[in-house]
């Protein structure tokens, strides 16, 4: 049966709970032990599949179709095990479980409370798979005090009593600011967090205390002794260089131990912490550098992208460069020419994204990427544009477009090269949609297969003519007008198992041109990275020793 960890967090938001969630993950991994990693978010959309991603970041898709939070991408980047629709839960799905079960009757009239009917479903959640693992570690979205997180809070504090003594530990993670003009690192917002945790029930056994610096023993003594929390169980949470160096970071100061002793594991195994060594030598020890343009349209939020980031940094690291990311917002060249903007980057590479907004600037991005030899990788909606591009400017169709964009101004304009996906094949099971459904999950999502050309590019990429990746999207390619833009050039390389969708586009006579519907990025990792962005920075690799 697992042991369990409650990750919360207090002072402010953003401190890195996701990713000490993920390094500790990874830690107990190299101890031997095996871990699955959880978020329970308090905010009422169902999942956030229809947030904006100037709201909360970009969207980490599972392999069987949940869209969950990005710290889910830490959880799989960090431990390599693959996230699931169990591993990820918000209030607006628990309330709207709860509403459910009350309107077929299953509460057998009872009146329908937070205590105990949607206390209970948030306990049901966190025990689910609990003899999968040896450790299961949950992390609470938001801060204590937080008024929509309360009912998790409430859950954890029952769940932990339900449980036999030993069996759950509380890790609390904060902010010690340093006031510049008194020279001090303040302990006190801490010490409230720490008490308004324990008004509700709840008691750290180990704190983890982002500074700037290091935290003087004074300091931590004094910690332990307002917190109740043992001295050695006062974890510093410097900042680093690269997420990447946090497990290491992590098992100096001391929180696997930390962790081990909380639930009177004794003695304690040994880690192996190769992977890790190696992962931080490869980011340390560069031996070059490669430019990278980014052309998207949520350029202001770098968390918008964060998978696609991450994926960069860890074909880097196979490659032995650093990758250096520029964003560039693709509403530049609706009006001027990119050249200027892209001439002095080693490799191109398109986002996904929805909407009409910044399309054509996208468009001119794939042309300048196509006309000039540079490497390309377009991703989603990136390889749509790439398609469109050779539509207009290869293959003839001047008026070559995307029946979205026209959905959006409720009048045709375009020719339909890309259009709304109303039926696909899942599993055994045909999918059927309209452009009238709902809007959240009712896209195509999460694992499908597809199929390579033999000697194509993507097939030597992968070293494969079988593939599986995620998708998340409600626009396909048309494949009506494949044979008009293959004669130009445009190889269709990779193919739904039924030949229906197109999954993979190449331009034959380009030194690297690749454009997939599908989001490689989700299944990167820092120690095995994805075969397509370790061979896209190979090829920026080689264009930048041209240069």
């Amino acid at each position: 049966m697992a042991r369990f960890i409650f990750i919360t967090g207090g002072v402010v938001s953003s401190l890195g709970k996701g990713l000490a969630s993920a390094a500790l993950g990874a830690l107990l991994q190299a101890r031997g032990f095996s871990v699955r990693l959880r978020k329970l978010d308090p905010y009422l959309n169902v999942d956030p599949g229809t947030m904006s991603p100037f709201e909360h970041g970009e969207v980490f898709v599972t392999d069987d179709g949940a869209e969950t939070d990005l710290d889910l991408g830490h959880y799989e980047r960090f431990t390599g095990v693959a996230a699931r629709k169990t591993d990820s839960v918000s209030s607006g799905r628990i309330y709207s479980n709860v509403l459910e079960k009350e309107r077929r009757g299953d509460y057998l009239g009872k009146t329908i409370q937070v205590i105990p009917h949607v206390t209970n479903e948030i306990k049901d959640f966190i025990r689910i798979g609990e003899d999968e693992v040896d450790f299961m570690l949950c992390e609470i979205g938001g801060t204590v005090g937080d008024i929509e997180g309360l009912p998790f809070f409430e859950a954890i504090r029952q769940f932990s009593q339900e449980k036999p003594r030993g069996q759950c530990t509380l890790m609390h993670l904060t902010l010690l600011p340093f006031i510049k003009a008194s020279g001090e690192l303040k302990t006190k917002p801490t010490q409230h967090s720490v008490k308004e945790l324990r008004s509700i029930g709840l008691a750290p056994d180990i704190l983890v205390c982002r500074s700037e610096g290091p935290i003087p023993q004074k300091e931590r003594e004094k910690l332990a002794l307002f917190c109740n929390v043992r001295p050695e169980a006062v974890i510093a949470a410097l900042d680093l260089k690269s997420i990447y160096e946090a497990p290491l970071a992590y098992h100096g100061e001391g929180l696997d131990q930390a962790v081990l002793d909380a639930f009177q594991i004794s003695p304690a195994p040994r880690p192996d912490l190769t992977r890790w060594e190696d992962v931080a030598d490869r980011i340390e020890n560069p031996e070059g550098d490669v430019k990278v343009a980014i052309v998207g349209k949520y350029t202001q939020l770098e968390d918008a992208y964060k998978s696609i980031a991450e994926a960069l940094t860890h074909g880097g690291m196979a490659n032995r460069v650093k990758v250096t990311v520029e964003w560039v917002d693709a509403e530049i060249f609706d009006t001027e020419d990119p050249a200027p903007y892209l001439e002095d980057f080693d490799a191109i590479l398109v986002p996904g994204g929805f909407g009409e907004r910044g399309t054509e600037g996208k468009i001119k991005a794939a042309q300048f990427a196509r006309e000039h030899k540079v490497p390309y990788l377009g991703i989603c909606l990136g390889m749509q544009m790439a398609v469109i591009e050779a539509a207009r400017n290869v293959a003839g169709f001047k008026t070559a477009g995307s029946e979205e964009f026209d959905h959006e101004a409720g009048k045709k304009r375009f020719e339909p090269v890309v259009y709304h996906l109303k039926e696909w094949v899942q599993g055994n099971y045909k999918v059927t949609r309209s452009a009238s459904d709902d809007k959240g999950g009712t896209m195509r999502l999460g694992a499908y297969d597809a199929v390579l050309k033999e000697g194509s590019r993507v097939a030597e990429v992968y070293g494969t003519t079988r593939i599986e990746e995620r998708h998340r999207h409600r626009y396909e390619v048309d494949i009506k007008y494949r044979d008009k833009l293959e004669d130009c050039g445009l190889c269709f390389s990779g193919m739904s198992p039924d030949g229906r969708l197109p999954e993979i586009v190449e331009w034959s006579d380009h030194p690297w041109f690749i454009g997939v519907q599908f989001h490689p990025e989700l299944k990167s990792k820092p120690f095995d990275p994805h075969p397509l962005f370790k061979d896209f920075v190979r090829a920026a690799k080689e264009t930048s020793r041209l240069v």
